[in-house]
């Protein structure tokens, strides 16, 4: 009998198996060792007992903080696998999104079920809880910890809190047309970019209170994602309509030149995106269950991971881009190890063909000259990475008046 040729990417079960042992081996694996069935080490976190909706590496890449339909926000350990902590019982419906605040040892849940919570990630026990008006589909925190931007529905607004109080400080309603699906903060924390169902990408400036930029994305479908840059020139939005656009805020040519779209992309809804800290490297979920990643010089897809049986949720990397966690509606997180994925003939030959370059910087500050991709060279990039992450930012923003 002719052997069927299986993706040498892929971790799925091949159709036609010998009656679960792929299964079985998958299992043996879940949360605690790396499986090798493909090319890509990956491990297989359960214990969520539905959907998980987000998953993020935090604690200095430590730990995966992730949540999920079940009304649970799990810490786990990435060197175990192994979950550390659950937190339960203050959450009735999804929570729609989880987030560590820096500089602390607090994380916040928001919840279909118009709660916000703050948890003590040590102790497991609830810091502050507030009812909202509306079911809350998104949070982020501010970089220097101080402060939390939420989104609410069927306000279509944002509100700015505190987050050592939880106290809302500025309430922005009927911010967009239709619901807000995601909301972040730059990360020098001057603006909140917020998108939305209604395919509008918004800034909200946080010290003049307004909002400094509104454009029509030109996605044919709804909004479900956005990420900044490290340096916050760059933003960009996944929709529905399976593409990711990129829109240059520096340069501002989005006004009138719009986004740049990547190529060859989903075969599905793309439902989450996630740059790595020097920007080169791109990562996007999808509802086609796949994990995409992304070469910001070429704009073009190197590689595509497969193992989950059902829509990808988020998707997060490691500040050091050797992991890569991944969340879906199948109820499992996982853990990518993708430190050598470059080396990969399908990454190299994808880097040959389509590959446009990169530039060649000198640091202003070391004086090592280090790569960047041509859509983010800026005349403000002189620094390395390196160099960017040992100085922290000298923009220290001030929590906004009360109306």
């Amino acid at each position: 009998m002719a052997s069927k040729n299986v993706d040498p990417l892929s971790v799925e079960e091949p159709s036609g198996g010998t009656g679960g042992g792929e299964e079985e081996e998958e299992e043996r694996h879940a949360g605690g060792e790396w499986s090798w069935q493909s090319q890509v080490p990956v491990k297989v976190l359960r214990a969520h007992s539905d959907a998980v909706t987000g998953a993020r590496l935090c604690c200095n890449d430590r730990c995966i903080l992730s949540c999920s339909s079940d009304c649970s926000t799990i810490l786990w350990e990435v060197e175990s696998g192994k979950p550390l902590r659950t937190f339960d019982g203050v959450h009735s419906k999804t929570i729609a999104e989880c987030v560590v605040i820096p500089n602390s040892n607090r994380m916040v849940t928001v919840s279909w079920d118009k709660k916000i919570a703050s948890w003590d990630l040590e102790t497991g026990q609830t810091l502050w809880m507030w009812q909202q008006a509306g079911l809350l589909t998104s949070c982020s925190s501010s970089s220097d910890g101080r402060l939390l931007v939420f989104a609410a529905d069927p306000q279509k607004g944002v509100s700015i809190c505190d987050a050592a109080s939880g106290r809302t400080l500025q309430h922005v309603s009927d911010h967009h047309r239709s619901t807000v699906t995601r909301c972040r903060f730059d990360p020098q924390s001057r603006r909140v970019a917020s998108v939305s169902m209604d395919r509008c990408v918004k800034l909200l400036d946080l010290l003049a209170l307004r909002t400094t930029a509104a454009f029509d994305s030109n996605h044919s479908n709804v909004i479900s994602d956005c990420c900044f840059t490290s340096n916050g020139h760059f933003l960009c939005t996944a929709s529905w309509d399976k593409t990711l656009k990129l829109w240059d805020l520096q340069a501002g040519g989005f006004r009138s030149e719009g986004g740049t779209s990547l190529r060859s992309g989903h075969e599905g809804s793309v439902s989450s995106c996630s740059f790595s800290t020097d920007a080169m490297l791109l990562v996007s979920g999808s509802y086609d269950r796949t994990v995409s990643l992304w070469n910001t010089s070429s704009l073009c897809q190197t590689l595509v991971l497969k193992g989950h049986s059902d829509w990808v949720t988020d998707v997060s990397l490691s500040t050091d881009r050797k992991l890569l966690a991944s969340s879906s509606k199948d109820g499992t997180v996982r853990l990518w190890d993708i430190e050598n994925v470059e080396e990969m003939p399908e990454v190299l030959q994808k880097t040959r063909t389509e590959g446009t370059g990169t530039h060649i910087l000198k640091c202003e500050e070391c004086g090592k000259p280090f790569p960047v991709s041509r859509l983010m060279t800026s005349e403000l990039l002189t620094r390395c990475v390196f160099c960017r992450l040992r100085s922290p930012p000298k923009y220290r923003p001030q929590p906004p008046p009360l109306t």
